[in-house]
């Protein structure tokens, strides 16, 4: 079997039956989610706004710096409540929402890479633990669709000035500003795009959003004015990472991370398997077992992903500046990757707080286009390995998918989603 023949003969197959592999684990995921304050902080907010009309001008509680600002915490679950009247509404928007993230970024890298690479993606982002593990409803899990929306604008941009599309492309970075304070690394990115040339901007489309954004935010500055319990005193204060060093290199370890199948620990490192066996050195046995195959696995495919990224700076560094021509869509790409790690490290530099990887999952989709790169480098002279390959890794995210799903730190086959969601609004006084 020749597999670029095969995969592309039956690209529309393969690339359907993944789209819905992934959305029945995302929804499997929902599901089973433990709730928990992240996910309760965001119920009560969205409930609040759809039965009491109760609106709040300000989103959840952030770890150091206090609550989010903006309405948006609010109206992305209160909106699909008053549209159907469920716990899952909420929750099959952000599905939706993910969905749409993907095939936006799909919409993209076709433009520069094959059909059996855009598979390859599909594995590495729609079916990955590092998209599926967040499908819970807390604001991380939203971030992906305006990171998409930024690419995709961006990439409309390319050749021509866009009232509309610079408009979405400055709403990205206001609506992420909104859910979660990892949105300068979006703002670090249209900074460099702009300096490169690699977009062409409408500064009217640019001034409207900046506009509609402030806008936005206005009932947040009113509240922070008579609510001081919405902003957080602390002892960190803005370059720590710089100071601490150690902030900036677990950013950019993470980086690296994303393009491995290195997971984090709540995804590997915390099944009980009690639906295997009850009896305690036996789940000690399996247990001790999954991670040696789950770290094993991990840390090679890290030494990969950094041998990869390696090979990509070479790549990248002589057309940083913008004298130099960009000569395909592949090289935009890169470049904006490029970008990416950049604002991620100047973010881990100023944050007052040293960052997880549920911190910097904006930018996971961009870390896999220098993966991509390479694999497609890879696959021209490994044709019949790359088969191999492809099914051996994606039976292994399967797997972790199928376990992480039901049995791991944020998510358990004993919990019921809608369950946990209709007791705790008895619980607040917060049902009809």
């Amino acid at each position: 079997m020749n597999s670029p023949t095969f995969f592309e003969r039956h690209f529309e197959l393969l690339f359907f039956a993944g789209l819905c592999i992934g959305t029945i684990f995302a929804f499997v995921y929902g599901e089973h989610q433990i709730l928990r304050g992240d996910q309760t902080q965001m119920i009560a907010k969205g409930y609040l706004g759809a039965y009491d009309n109760n609106w709040l001008a300000y989103g959840s509680f952030a770890s150091t710096v206090g609550n989010l600002p903006g309405y948006l915490s609010a109206l992305v679950v209160g909106l699909p409540i008053m549209v159907w009247d469920s716990p899952w509404a909420p929750m099959a928007f952000l599905i939706a929402l993910r969905l749409c993230a993907f095939l936006m970024i799909d919409a993209v890298i076709k433009q520069a890479f094959d059909k059996p690479i855009r598979l390859v993606f599909l594995g590495l982002f729609w079916l990955s633990p590092w998209v599926q593990y967040d499908n819970l409803m807390y604001n991380p899990a939203y971030l992906c669709f305006f990171a998409a929306l930024h690419l995709w604008t961006a990439s409309k941009m390319r050749e021509k000035s866009s009232f509309l599309y610079s408009f979405l492309h400055i709403l990205a970075i206001g609506m992420a500003l909104q859910l979660h304070f990892s949105w300068p690394i979006l703002a670090v990115i249209s900074v460099f795009l702009f300096y490169r040339t690699m977009i062409k901007v409408s500064w009217l489309g640019v001034a409207a959003g900046l506009i509609v954004t402030i806008l936005s935010l206005i009932p947040y500055f009113h509240e922070l004015m008579v609510n001081e319990a919405i902003v957080e005193e602390s002892d960190r204060y803005i370059g720590y990472g710089l100071v601490h060093v150690y902030p900036v290199i677990k950013s950019v370890v993470y980086w690296l991370r994303y393009g491995s199948f290195l997971f984090s620990n709540r995804v590997i490192a915390n099944s009980s398997f009690d639906w295997i066996t009850s009896i305690e050195w036996m789940q000690m046995v399996i247990q001790y077992l999954w991670k040696a195959v789950t770290f094993g696995f991990g840390i090679a495919s890290v030494l990969i992903s950094a041998k990869f990224n390696w090979r990509t700076w070479k790549f990248v560094k002589p057309i940083i500046k913008r004298d130099n021509p960009i000569e395909n869509t592949e090289s935009w790409l890169i470049l904006y990757s490029f970008a990416t790690l950049t604002g991620i490290v100047i973010c881990a530099c100023l944050s007052p707080i040293t960052f997880s990887y549920w911190h910097l999952i904006i930018a996971f989709p961009f870390a896999l286009f220098p993966i991509l790169r390479e694999i497609r480098i890879w696959k021209e002279s490994n044709n019949s390995r790359f088969t191999k390959v492809f099914l051996i890794s994606l039976t292994y995210l399967l797997a972790l998918n199928l376990l992480a799903s039901h049995d791991s730190q944020k998510f358990s086959y004993k919990v019921s989603y809608q369950e946990q969601v209709e007791s705790y609004l008895v619980t607040e006084g917060l049902s009809k």
